[in-house]
Order: C-alpha cells, then sequence, then structure tokens
C-alpha cells in the first residue's frame, strides 16, 4: 500500500491542535486534567497536545487488542491499562481516531466505572458516518474526515507510516 493523498496537512494539524489546545485549557482552567491515551496511535497527538495545555497535566496509558473469532468480531481486550487510579481525578481520554464507536464506548464505560470527578473525550479523527454504536461521542474533535483508511500522526498500517507528520490515505 501506497500513499495516495494528503488529507491533512502538518501545517492544519498544528493549528487545530492549538485550537483545542486553548479550549481544553479554557474549559480545565485552574485543575488538574489527567490525559489518558490509547496506545499507540494517539501518543503523538497526545504529546503535541500536553506541550500546548496552559494547565497542570498527568499523563497515563491505555493500550487495546481488538481480537477476532469466528463467533464474534472486534472482541476488546487490554493489554495495558492504567498505571494509576484516575478515581477523583479530571480525566481526558485521548484517542487517536473514533469510527464505530465500538472501542470508545468500551474504554469510556471502563473510565467511567473508576469514578473520575469529570470525564471527557478528545479524538484527533472523526468518522460519524461510521458510527455502528450509540453512546458517547467525543467532547473535542480535531477533524471530521470521510471513511477512508488514513495513516499518519500516529495512525498506522501494519506498523508503518506512523511518523508522518501529516494526515493521508493509502492505496
Amino acid at each position: 500500500m501506497e500513499i495516495v493523498k494528503t488529507i491533512i496537512s502538518s501545517e492544519k494539524l498544528a493549528e487545530r491542535v492549538d485550537e483545542l489546545a486553548a479550549l481544553i485549557s479554557r474549559d480545565y482552567a485552574g485543575r488538574t486534567v489527567t490525559l489518558v491515551c490509547v496506545l499507540k496511535g494517539g501518543v503523538i497527538f497526545m504529546v503535541d497536545l500536553a506541550r500546548k495545555l496552559k494547565l497542570d497535566v498527568e499523563l497515563d496509558f491505555l493500550e487495546i487488542s481488538s481480537y477476532r473469532d469466528a463467533t464474534e468480531s472486534g472482541i476488546i481486550k487490554f493489554t495495558k491499562d492504567l498505571s494509576n487510579p484516575i478515581t477523583g481525578k479530571h480525566a481526558l481520554l485521548i484517542e487517536d481516531i473514533v469510527d464505530s464507536g465500538k472501542t470508545l464506548n468500551y474504554l469510556s464505560g471502563h473510565l467511567q466505572a473508576q469514578k473520575p470527578a469529570s470525564f471527557k473525550v478528545c479524538a484527533l479523527l472523526n468518522k460519524p458516518d461510521r458510527r455502528t454504536v450509540n453512546g458517547y461521542e467525543p467532547d473535542y474533535i480535531g477533524f471530521d474526515i470521510p471513511d477512508e483508511f488514513v495513516v499518519g500522526y500516529g495512525l498506522d498500517y501494519a506498523q508503518k507510516y506512523r511518523n508522518l507528520s501529516y494526515i493521508a490515505t493509502l492505496g
């Protein structure tokens, strides 16, 4: 698979991260926020966002895998859970991309069960046309994109293309 076209430039990504950081900084003013990053795709976005926030932050990470077999598709399991509980903290889940909504609902339920003081979701990319599960929606969205397979800025295809400074489609 090769890169077909750039859909979000490095400059547009940087500009939108600045805008999201300003919104989040305003909404959490005077509070410490725990950024919960979903590995591996969200890490570049989270780091760039964290450096722009004008508030105290704590960082933690989750990693999940989706297993498929003959009876069920997309069984979600943790390969790494949070290092520290978020009970009583202001938690902001950082996602690289939200499409069907299944993973977001699973993670949101898991994190809400820990009884944080507040809980919101920030997604770099959102594919609203792919939503098959009703439930949690991102509170902060970088970009709504069409139903195309994308790579770059943390998103991969077979572990490649994560290091691109832009978002592109493959073909």
